[in-house]
């Protein structure tokens, strides 16, 4: 398959995305891979990117508990560490970045899942992250983790 060349926000998301794998790949934090050296296929790292990345390091344990909850019978461990990626990337978006509409949050994680998962990855995102989305109130997120 071609490499594919994002622009805009769907460049962050790809570019953060990479940052969540290397992290979950290494057993690293978010912030030390990004404290030493990573690789992006496009760079240099846009900052809403690094931001994305961050915010999804600092809220790892809320986001792969609600998607745990939304996928079912799959555990976070036996999940393919892209596709584990995406979902906490799409996820945090969904929780907690108001400006991002939970249907471009989706959308934008399955053409991810499409250039960088298995042929199954479309189908598996769009099914974990639609069981979030039907869990949020529409006009109501949860507060991030600290300001409850």
């Amino acid at each position: 398959m071609p490499e594919r060349k994002f622009s805009g926000r769907t460049l962050s998301r790809s570019q953060a995305l990479q940052i969540l794998f290397q992290a979950d790949a290494t057993g690293r934090t978010v912030d030390d891979v990004l404290s030493g050296d990573y690789a992006i296929t496009q760079g240099p790292l846009d900052p809403y990117a690094e931001s994305l990345a961050r915010g999804c390091g600092s809220m790892m344990p809320r986001l792969d508990e609600t998607i745990a909850a939304a996928s079912q019978n799959w555990s976070m461990s036996r999940m393919p560490s892209v596709d584990r990626s995406l979902l906490r990337l799409a996820a945090y978006e969904m929780l907690a970045e108001p400006d991002v509409d939970v249907a471009v949050a989706i959308s934008e994680s399955v053409e991810l899942a499409k250039a960088y998962g298995t042929d199954d990855s479309p189908k598996f995102v769009n099914g974990v992250l639609g069981g979030i989305a039907r869990g949020l109130d529409a006009d109501v997120r949860p507060p991030a983790e600290g300001d409850e």
